[in-house]
């Protein structure tokens, strides 16, 4: 039985993260780490919806997300490279740093159009989660249409116009602060949640999180990290955690202020034991 009674899909990018320093590759992505870690936590129903290239990456993702029960029956895969990204892990920190990619390879060539059949497919998911590296942001205004929640995660680089342009399609907004003041953070927050979002989340590193839900902040510590690894996916983690356990909470009629608090605290928890593992999920695989 489920622990969360459920629907999610996270919609848009998959990527191997490829270690260099260890010459590993692991599965990842924005939306796909989202649906992995809804599924993991007990969301009765998690699903994928994205571009995959033709080549081994590829093929790792998929076979990985299919060992972790991910719904994958509305993907499409096309010939060429699938999105990948180089990496490595500062030592002691396990605070990963980025060292190039492909630009989501062909999957930011072809952009993943919601046609009539598929929105009947989204329509039956109480969620959809996308993101800043997606490339779905013109599909959003269809899903949005459909009376779909939508959350969404901003990137660093998400410009004024960009939230603006966005903000206004979601109801769960999460991004990163970890450079600002908690003020600034807290500016930041008001801001964006007069754009349209009703819940809007900014995690800051080693400060925690903070959550603004139009009338109120919740700040929230981190957890302690046993065995610090990789800090890869700890923002998706958290924000994924959030999500399954709000919502449901929100069917059973019990939202509001303490369940986004009780929330965040369970959320912060999740992130802390995804610290402690190589990659975002695991499934690790050697390359040449």
């Amino acid at each position: 039985m489920a622990r969360y009674d459920v629907s999610v899909l996270g919609f848009g990018d998959n990527v191997v993260d490829k270690y260099e320093h260890i010459k590993t590759m692991y599965p990842g992505g924005n939306a796909v780490n989202f649906a992995v870690f809804a599924k993991q936590l007990g969301a009765a129903r998690s699903a994928y919806m994205g571009i995959f290239g033709s080549d081994q990456e590829a093929e790792h993702v998929i076979s990985s997300l299919t060992e972790e029960g991910i719904e994958l029956i509305e993907c499409r895969q096309v010939i060429g490279e699938n999105g990948a990204a180089r990496v490595t892990v500062e030592a002691g920190t396990g605070d990963r740093i980025f060292l190039g990619s492909n630009e989501g390879g062909v999957r930011g060539d072809m952009l993943f159009a919601l046609d009539r059949f598929t929105m009947e497919y989204v329509r039956g998911f109480d969620l959809v989660h996308s993101g800043n590296y997606c490339f779905t942001e013109r599909e959003l205004p269809k899903i949005k249409a459909a009376g779909v929640p939508i959350s969404f995660d901003f990137s660093d680089d998400s410009t004024d116009e960009y939230f603006e342009r966005i903000a206004p399609l979601v109801d769960f907004a999460f991004m990163s602060c970890g450079d600002m003041t908690l003020e600034e953070t807290k500016a930041k927050l008001q801001k964006v949640s007069q754009l349209g979002p009703r819940f809007v989340c900014a995690s800051r590193g080693s400060e925690g999180s903070i959550a603004y839900d139009g009338k109120e902040f919740y700040v929230q510590g981190i957890k302690p990290v046993e065995n610090m690894v990789d800090t890869m996916a700890a923002g998706d983690s958290l924000l994924a955690a959030f999500l399954v356990s709000y919502l449901s909470l929100e069917k059973q009629g019990k939202g509001g202020p303490e369940a986004i608090r009780t929330c965040l605290d369970e959320a912060a928890a999740f992130a802390t034991h995804t610290c402690g593992l190589a990659g975002s999920w695991g499934h690790g695989k050697e390359y040449e």
